[in-house]
């Protein structure tokens, strides 16, 4: 179970252009859930994800990953854990290295590097498998450079990459947001596909009203860096696109953008 305990974080403290983005925020994730996160720029949905995984501090509060505070966690130690997918589809992946180089190096993710061969051929079939899985026909290009795939197969393979090893939870970062359409339903498939068959616990902020509805077992909206909206189970089934744009919609007008 993830808890977020009355954090507090304020960027350009003392300064002009000062914001305190959350002030006592606290949130609970149950293990297993896939939470679908939306709101408006700044609300603090990308921050909220940050935090977690370590990329920003905070200035009070903690975050505690099944009653352990790691709060004070270097985030490349909680990335042992921790899997995550960017909206740069580049972000998660090496452009100059294979395929196969790449998945080597995320199949040893959390383990100490020697002086050995980075890359197990044994390991092989195991990433052809892995692959033949996604159903794009990856599994013949294990010795193609990263950089010569689509953004929509960088993508599918970095979401593979995050989850090779154990997790306890996959962070996706508007993931599909530098996708076309059609490209971006195909990722959001893989993505349910793969969460549900992993057991997975996930949180993924996106843009798309959509995919929040359709995908996941709980809806969080948030406004400045507060929970204004958070639905799960039959109550979040039972929530449309509509209910989402009228709220997201009234929010805005409050807010004057």
């Amino acid at each position: 179970m993830l808890e977020v305990r009355n954090i507090t974080k304020v960027y350009n403290p003392g300064s002009v252009t000062e914001q305190r983005l959350f002030e006592n925020f606290s949130l609970t994730v149950d293990d297993g859930q896939f939470v679908a996160i939306v709101g408006s720029n700044g609300s603090g949905k990308t921050s909220l994800l940050n935090i977690i995984c370590g990329s920003i501090p905070v200035d009070g509060g903690d975050v505690l990953v099944g009653g352990k505070n790691i709060t004070r966690m270097k985030d490349y130690k909680r990335y042992a854990t921790m899997g995550r997918v960017y909206q740069d589809p580049g972000a998660g992946t090496c452009p100059n290295l294979t395929m196969l180089e790449n998945l080597s190096l995320a199949d040893h993710k959390g383990q100490p590097f020697g002086l050995g061969r980075g890359v197990n051929r044994k390991r092989r079939d195991f990433y052809r498998q892995q692959l033949q899985s996604l159903g794009l026909g990856l599994e013949d290009k294990l010795d193609v450079r990263m950089g010569a795939l689509s953004g929509g197969q960088r993508q599918a393979v970095a979401l593979l990459m995050a989850t090779m090893t154990p997790l306890q939870f996959l962070i996706l970062d508007e993931h599909t947001a530098a996708l076309d359409p059609k490209t971006a339903e195909v990722i959001m498939r893989l993505t349910d596909q793969v969460v549900r068959e992993k057991h997975l616990t996930a949180m993924m902020v996106t843009h798309n009203l959509r995919y929040a509805v359709e995908y996941g077992d709980r809806i969080l909206m948030m406004n400045r860096g507060q929970v204004v909206l958070d639905r799960a189970g039959a109550e979040k089934a039972a929530t449309s696109t509509e209910d989402i744009l009228s709220m997201f919609n009234r929010i805005s007008m409050e807010c004057g953008s």
